[in-house]
């Protein structure tokens, strides 16, 4: 099933949900003095020896990369917290507990480019958030299983990733419901398609020649004059 997210009806890829995902604030500890930084997303910054300050998670990771600050992993990215969401998804199999809705991909992020020392129980964190993830995508798909036919569908808690997993099968199978329940509007819609407009080509006289532009794919017909002849 996930490699249905490949789908054109995905509007994303894994790359573009976690590229979307370091967006999120994050808090950093520098271990520098800097003047504040101006982006298009806004202003973060002064930045202060051992003073935390929360900038997005693509210039926390930045700034960690050369050694210049260290990670604070979020409340939720605890033992204690992830235990209790563990259980939670097991005890109940009909609904989702809710947890940050770019988990996955902040949870990635940290482990591919954080110290060990800025995550406590590492190891022990990233198991528990790897069973998490596997026990929502296999109630997810047990969920899916029971799908009948309906005009929308509505699940609490979903993730980003999780949704961008689940969006092609859920989009085929409402299709395939509103065909099934409609199909003389159904037939309509079909013979509507069938009937495309022709266009009419235009006609290039036989002396025309072509210029292309270097930057543009296109070809524009120009058409020369004819010579004027002397009386």
């Amino acid at each position: 099933m996930a490699g249905q997210s490949d789908s054109p009806i995905s509007l994303f890829s894994p790359e573009e949900v976690e590229f979307i995902a370091e967006d999120e604030l994050m808090e950093i500890v520098p271990n520098m003095r800097m003047d504040p930084l101006n982006f298009i997303c806004g202003d973060f910054g002064p930045f202060f020896p051992q003073i935390p300050v929360k900038v997005p998670l693509w210039l926390a990771v930045a700034l960690k990369k050369r050694g210049k600050c260290t990670i604070r992993p979020p409340q939720w990215m605890t033992v204690e917290n992830l235990t209790q969401v563990l259980e939670g998804e097991r005890e109940d199999q009909g609904t989702f507990q809710a947890v940050p809705f770019h988990y996955i991909e902040i949870s990635r992020l940290l482990f591919d480019h954080s110290a060990r020392e800025d995550i406590p129980d590492i190891y022990m964190v990233r198991s528990l958030i790897e069973d998490i993830r596997d026990v929502r995508l296999h109630k997810v798909e047990t969920n899916l299983e029971k799908f009948s036919a309906t005009s929308a569908v509505k699940i609490a808690h979903l993730s980003a990733m999780e949704v961008n997993v689940v969006r092609p099968f859920v989009v085929r199978s409402l299709q395939a419901f509103y065909k099934h329940d409609n199909p003389v509007v159904t037939a309509d819609l079909d013979s509507m398609s069938n009937r495309q407009p022709q266009v009419r080509q235009p006609q290039v006289p036989n002396n025309a020649r072509r210029i292309v532009a270097q930057d543009c794919p296109l070809t524009i017909p120009f058409v020369l004059q004819q010579p004027l002849k002397r009386r």
